[in-house]
């Protein structure tokens, strides 16, 4: 098992508790960004910065999981397409992607996306991260490592 993050935009607090886990757990964790990461010393924690581009981290994480790993995102497009390989993806408020809810959710951002195209819905974006989000994460995480 690897644990992956999209790490371009995980909050700080995810990741530590990402690092946490998988050094308790001795579970190899691979953060992929577009940029270098300030990543804490240790075994088993690697980076892989990838080219500048739209989606260009994503794909490589879509490249590389497999069934059987578990990867931290709140890309929905990126979440959708590791469902459908059949690769865990939890978000960094502690929600599971399924096969469920990804295409909803998926349908639902892609709307966002055309109304605030036309002008027709403000800018927006998620609430701040808060400790109830971060206790919520870490809750989600421990239960999927015992499961997988």
């Amino acid at each position: 098992m690897t644990l992956w993050i999209d790490a371009d935009a995980c909050p700080r607090p995810v990741r530590d508790v990402v690092v946490r886990a998988a050094r308790r757990r001795q579970i190899e964790l691979v953060l992929v960004a577009n940029s270098a990461q300030t990543l804490p010393p240790g075994p088993g924690i690697r980076q892989v910065t990838v080219a500048s581009g739209a989606d260009v981290a994503d794909q490589y994480i879509i490249d590389h999981a497999v069934p059987g790993d578990l990867v931290i995102t709140a890309d929905i497009p990126l979440a959708a397409g590791l469902v459908d390989r059949n690769v865990t993806a939890i978000n960094p408020r502690g929600e599971i992607y399924t096969k469920s809810n990804v295409g909803e959710r998926l349908a639902t951002r892609n709307l966002m996306d055309e109304l605030r195209g036309a002008g027709l819905a403000g800018g927006g974006g998620p609430a701040p991260y808060s400790d109830r989000d971060k206790q919520a994460f870490a809750n989600s995480l421990d239960r999927l490592l015992a499961k997988l």
